[in-house]
Order: structure tokens, then sequence, then C-alpha cells
């Protein structure tokens, strides 16, 4: 089985696959000061040809940390934010292929708070809970993404991979 040790998140190693921002404590340009302060356009996300941005939940509970499967979309970027907890998320570049380059997955640790935006053709899946028993993340894509521009594919029995913590 192959292995893959958890990254932290920087800009140098995950700007490949897309780009993320501490939505909880954030830094740089704002308007206004305390005790209002806006600050603007943190992160971009790509809609596609949508004009539609879909809120949704997805729940993920304590499992073994096996990548066993992943997906990407054409069309739009993902942007994903931890609510409740720390996530570990593997992403791998986007290839002419139809499979995942299991040999490029890369994981990378994503604290509670912090929105990831991945894009098109990243290949990805489902976070898993990081030092707790479950995690709450919101998606947000384009209207019915999943329904026409969700391509999953899994890994074969023999390359999935675990990923190993320090």
């Amino acid at each position: 089985m192959h292995k893959v040790k958890v990254k932290k998140l920087t800009g140098d190693d995950f700007g490949i696959y897309g780009s993320y921002a501490d939505m909880l404590n954030p830094s740089g340009y704002s308007f206004g000061e305390q005790p209002v302060l806006f600050f603007r356009d943190m992160l971009q996300q790509n809609l596609g040809n949508s004009t539609n941005a879909s809120f949704s939940l997805c729940a993920v509970y304590k499992r073994p940390l096996i990548i066993d499967c992943s997906e990407y979309h054409n069309y739009c970027s993902e942007a994903i934010m931890p609510l409740d907890g720390d996530i570990l998320m593997h992403v791998a570049p986007a290839v002419p292929d139809d499979q995942p380059p299991v040999d490029q997955i890369e994981v990378f640790h994503v604290p509670k708070g912090t929105m990831v935006v991945i894009n098109p053709g990243v290949w990805h899946q489902a976070a898993f809970p990081f030092n707790c028993e479950s995690v709450n993340i919101l998606c947000i894509l384009p209207e019915r993404t999943y329904a026409i521009d969700c391509h999953l594919r899994d890994l074969p029995e023999g390359k999935l991979v675990e990923i190993e913590l320090e």
C-alpha cells in the first residue's frame, strides 16, 4: 500500500491545487476599524458557467486513514471549510487521464475555520477528521455539481493510500 505523510498547509505546497485563507483569524487589508472590520475578497471561487453558489454540509466521521477513492470537477472549483474541527484532506494534480494519479497524492492538515478552494480538475474527496470523532465541513459548489460535474473514481485495490501521521 502506498503511504503519504501529512503536510502543513502552506502557500508554496498547496498553491498548485488552489488557495486558502484562515477565516477565523483574517489578516490583510480591511475596511473600517474596530468594532467593525470588513476583510474583503479573501478568496475567489470559480463557479464555471453557473450563477448560483450552493452551500452544502459534509459530515465526516472517524474512520481508517485509507484513501480509497477520489473525484474531480471539470468546470468549477470547490470551496471547503471545516467548521468545528481540523481535517486531513487529500489532493492530487489535474491530469489528462480519467484516473487519480495515486503516486502524486498529497495530504494536508486543514485547521478548523480555514477555507480551502480547490482548483478545477484537482483530485480530492471527503476529508478525514483529525484528532476528533467527527467534523462538519461547509462545501460550496455551483448548484447541482454533484450531479452534473462530479467524476468519482475508486482507487484500484492494490493502489489504496494510507495516511501516515507523524
